[in-house]
């Protein structure tokens, strides 16, 4: 569903003039991103892996753009919302998602990018000393050896995704403790992700919430959620930062 015009400008010209307050009151020292959908283009590798797995059980498939709305949350819930209704079964849980898992461990640097601009996102806050780091629902250590892959050109400070001692977004622990190791409050963070989920994280956590408009998910969501801001594109973000 897509926001009235009119409502989105007025809106979205109103959040502009708050962040302006806001900023004026705060200087933000860092960033935290969400990875899949903020920074990355993970979209069809996700949907390749998972359409593999439903392929194999006999399942139906689904189009690429409907994972824009089952990625978020993590792969449990990732592979739960791939079947249908009456075999969402644990046993049918447990097989797709060893599936799914094996056939993105072989696939996940197919086709997954970053997004234009954040390169020279990354670069300009760099740039200017913002310390960076990464909280991500993707498991950890495909987290781990995705940034370590595809970003390693910048320094994240911190990189977490989803594992025993890290609770999942929009559980605020690992963004306070993200805070913590790097010596600063949450009112000096910016927050940046696509979904709500995002969004709710940063709120729960004390820290901007901005919701960009290049990942998965719509300006209503992002919105209704809690965003402060919405972020057209990569160079928004630096702006946030003087």
């Amino acid at each position: 569903m897509q926001l009235n015009h009119d409502v989105y400008t007025q809106a979205h010209n109103w959040l502009r003039v708050r962040v302006a307050r806001y900023h004026s009151r705060m200087t933000f020292t860092a960033l935290i991103s969400d990875l899949d959908g903020t920074l990355l283009d993970t979209l069809d590798d996700l949907a390749g892996a998972v359409n593999t797995a439903l392929k194999q059980l006999g399942l139906p498939q689904h189009p690429v753009e409907k994972y824009r709305y089952f990625v978020g949350d993590g792969r449990r819930t990732l592979a739960l919302r791939s079947l249908p209704e009456g075999r969402r079964d644990d046993v049918t849980l447990e097989q797709i998602l060893q599936i799914m898992n094996d056939g993105y461990m072989k696939q996940w640097m197919g086709m997954t990018r970053p997004y234009p601009g954040i390169p020279e996102m990354l670069d300009a806050l760099t740039e200017r000393g913002i310390r960076l780091a990464v909280l991500s629902n993707k498991p950890h250590d495909y987290t781990e050896a995705t940034v370590a892959t595809l970003l390693s050109q910048w320094r994240f400070e911190h990189v977490l995704g989803e594992a025993v001692d890290n609770p999942k977004k929009p559980d605020p622990s690992c963004a306070l403790r993200i805070a913590e190791l790097m010596n600063v409050t949450p009112e000096q963070c910016v927050y940046i992700g696509d979904s709500g989920v995002d969004m709710k994280t940063a709120h729960a956590a004390g820290m901007y919430p901005v919701g960009v408009l290049w990942g998965f998910r719509e300006a209503t969501e992002l919105l209704s959620e809690g965003a402060a801001l919405l972020a057209h594109r990569p160079a928004d973000i630096v702006r946030l930062f003087g």
